[in-house]
């Protein structure tokens, strides 16, 4: 038997729809039992953020069910988890363009230090510096919306309070997260500004970890164009 809900002829209209990119913020068409599409525009593969993958988790039949898992999944639900939070984002700011492009590029910057520095719970991170420019409230009602579980919800807003209060890095999620803050800081004054100016080698000089000293020289040294 098939489970109705991958049954076509029990779909509804809102069963294709338009999800927003991630990485490019172009709209990408998903069916709804669709696991993840490739965008069309800059070829990132993300994951359906509407698509429930509870039962998947636990159920021997699950592959059988709705085909091949997504990486993503398969790598753990906190991975999904930053997907769907990012796509929560970018609803949440709407037309704020320019808090959608500071919020990415947060995240950007903490992923390649993370990924750098080791030891981190990247995820955990990845989604803190989605949620940056939100708000203690929002950021929590939006982590409880995408399912993420009451140990993750309280982990990620600590992070997010440290920075608001401006309280010591400890741990190191904590410095990956203020380092791509500042790295964020020094990208958007590199726009505006000589590289290498006073004030954004003050910001630099404020980096905790080697990896964001060593994104801010090249970025300091090579100017805008090697920005992400």
């Amino acid at each position: 038997m098939k489970c109705p809900g991958q049954d076509m002829k029990y779909w509804k209209e809102n069963a294709i729809f338009e999800v927003t990119c991630p990485k490019c913020q172009a709209l990408v068409e998903f069916y709804k039992d669709d696991t993840s599409r490739k965008c069309g525009s800059c070829g990132h593969r993300f994951v359906n953020p509407k698509m429930d993958f509870g039962c998947a988790s636990y159920c021997q039949y699950a592959e059988q069910c709705i085909g091949a898992l997504p990486e993503e999944f398969t790598g753990g639900k906190e991975t999904l988890l930053k997907e769907k939070v990012a796509v929560e984002m970018k609803r949440y700011f709407q037309t704020d363009f320019k808090s959608i492009r500071q919020a990415s590029s947060t995240a950007q910057f903490a992923e390649n230090i993370g990924k750098t520095e080791g030891g981190a719970k990247l995820a955990i991170v990845l989604c803190a510096a989605y949620l940056c420019g939100t708000g203690l409230a929002a950021a929590r009602t939006i982590l409880q919306k995408v399912g993420a579980n009451e140990q993750m919800i309280e982990e990620i807003c600590l992070l997010l309070a440290e920075q608001q209060e401006e309280q010591e890095c400890r741990s190191l999620p904590a410095k990956i997260l203020h380092d791509a803050l500042i790295l964020r800081t020094v990208q958007e004054e590199l726009k505006e500004q000589p590289a290498g100016a006073e004030q954004v080698q003050q910001h630099a000089a404020k980096l905790t970890t080697d990896s964001a000293r060593d994104i801010a020289a090249s970025l300091i040294g090579g100017g805008a164009s090697v920005l992400p």
